[in-house]
Parts: structure tokens; sequence; C-alpha cells
């Protein structure tokens, strides 16, 4: 069985365009249907957040309407009730040693662009985990992670990679709209990824040799299925 770092985002707000402090944290669907199909598959799910900080849940992703319906709000609910004392005493991300892990998952909300596109403790996992080719899993907005994997010179080590995030539709349908501060498709495009995006709102995953995305809440079983299946090739 593989020992999986789950790398979640401490940050319960992001600076909105117009400075505005906009709530957030990680999007519920996305790390309960990641960490269920994983752990039920029988592997070891490490959570780590920046400074070991418990992650705060974004309030909106248990909305009956976020979440699709009542039922599977309240699922999410019991989910993430069921592993409180793992979110409660996360990894703290710096201490993580990419060796003892055989992947890195990344789930998303609007976390990670206030912090995991920045950290360089994550950059630093990410880029030893390439260069071991460990499976590395970010969906929805947990690409915006993969930014903080730049070299000493500043080149984004994942360009030129084939990947999928939440696209500018999404973000300006259904999103933060236009008061986004930034578009995560738009950054990782500029930085050099080829960014692959299926129909908004319904489920497309990508995979680039070791390199698996989602791009929305509704891809966040299929890439842990997919990470299932990479674990046992």
């Amino acid at each position: 069985m593989a020992n999986i770092l789950m790398v979640v985002s401490a940050a319960d707000s992001l600076t909105m365009k117009d400075g505005s402090e906009h709530p957030t944290g990680y999007w519920a669907e996305e790390l309960v249907e990641s960490h269920r199909v994983l752990r039920e598959a029988g592997h070891t799910v490490r959570i780590a957040t920046p400074g070991g900080t418990k992650p705060t849940v974004d309030q909106v992703s248990l909305a009956p309407e976020s979440a699709g319906s009542p039922e599977k709000a309240a699922a999410f609910t019991q989910y993430i009730s069921f592993i409180d004392a793992e979110l409660s005493s996360p990894l703290v991300l710096a201490d993580a040693d990419i060796s003892e892990y055989d992947a890195v998952v990344m789930p998303g909300g609007h976390g990670p662009m206030a912090d995991l596109a920045f950290d360089k403790d994550l950059g630093r996992i990410l880029i030893a985990a390439d260069n071991d080719g460990k499976i590395i899993a970010p969906f929805c907005h947990g690409p915006a992670g993969l930014l903080s994997a730049e070299t000493e010179n500043g080149d984004f080590v994942f360009a030129g990679r084939k990947l999928t995030v939440f696209t500018d539709e999404e973000e300006l349908g259904g999103g933060t709209g236009e008061n986004t501060p930034w578009f995560c498709e738009d950054v990782l495009r500029n930085k050099g990824a080829v960014v692959e995006s299926g129909p908004a709102w319904t489920s497309h995953v990508v995979r680039d040799r070791n390199l698996i995305s989602g791009q929305n809440p509704q891809s966040s079983e299929d890439v842990a299925k997919a990470v299932l299946s990479a674990l046992a090739e």
C-alpha cells in the first residue's frame, strides 16, 4: 500500500481584486472524495498544511446547492467530522519528506491561490517529487500550487506539461467572478503549461506522465481513481 501526502491550503480568506477579503478554504467535495477513495483503497493519507494549521472548509461548499443535494452536503459534513482528528493535527508542510511518500494530492477551493501558489516548501516538495517520477495530482484550484515549483533561475518546472485546472469560464460563471484577483488558467498558460479544458462543470482529468490533474469539483473522485490506477502500474 502507498503513502500519500495530501497538501491542503491553510488559508481562510483570499484578497480580491478590489482589496476586500473573501472567506475561503478547501472545497469540501474535493478533500472528502479524494481522501475517501484513496483511504478505502487501503492507502495511507497524511494531510499537510503550511505551518501545520488546521485547514478551514469553505462553508459555501457545504451548502446543498453547492454540494449537489442536501444528502451530499450532509455526507460531506459527516466525513469531515469523521477525519477531524487528522484535520486538527496536520503535518507541517515544511517537515514533509517526499522520500516517505508515493504521491502528492492537492485538492482545491480558492485557498491554494492565497498560500500554496507561493509556498517555497511546497515548491521544494513538488520539484523533488517530479524528479523522482512520483505522482502529483492537483485538481480544481489545486493546480495553483504548481506555481510554487520554480527553479533557482525562476523557471516554471511544469512548463510544457499538459494539465487542466478550474477554467476562466467556470471562475466567471460560478466562482468568484470578475473580482477574482487572478485566474489560475491564465497564469498557468502564461507560465508555459499546456492547459487542456473540458466542458464546464463536468469531470475532466488530464494525465501527463506522473502529473494527474482535474478541472473542477466534479473531477474529484475521478482524479483519485486515476491516482489509484497510476499507483498500481
